[in-house]
């Protein structure tokens, strides 16, 4: 049986509080956004994200030294999988819209790729894994 090394992460957010002076609430976020000073921060323990997997690699004790695995996306950071999903989602509205625009009705290519979209998008929601089988092009 094999031996994989696999690094395991979670996000511990840092936060701050300071005042800012702006003629409204926006122009002080801004100012708080550009604010680059993070000297007292504190971190938040009570806030941590998930737990999800940020690298593997055949062998023992072998993080970072060699060829890393492909992580299946399931395990990835929620955060993560939606902003791939999205951009699955962006590609098939533009699809979408070059049928519309042309006059054509949607391609069985379309339907069955927007059928394994919706599947996905479903399983991120539900905080479940992806379908066994993705849309043709995308890697695990």
């Amino acid at each position: 049986m094999p031996d994989y090394t696999i690094e395991t992460s979670y996000r511990l957010p840092a936060y701050r509080h300071r005042t800012y002076q702006a003629d409204s609430a926006a122009l002080a976020c801004r100012q708080a956004i550009e604010d680059d000073d993070w000297s007292g921060e504190k971190l938040s323990y009570e806030d941590a994200g998930e737990n999800y997997i940020s690298g593997i690699w055949n062998g023992v004790d072998a993080a970072y030294s060699g060829q890393a695995i492909p992580v299946p996306s399931h395990f990835s950071e929620t955060v993560e999988r939606k902003v791939r999903h999205f951009e699955i989602l962006l590609g098939l509205l533009k699809l979408l819209l070059a049928d519309v625009q042309a006059g054509r009705a949607a391609s069985d290519d379309w339907i069955e790729r927007a059928i394994s979209a919706v599947a996905r998008g479903e399983a991120i929601l539900a905080g479940a894994r992806d379908p066994d089988d993705p849309a043709e092009g995308e890697r695990l």
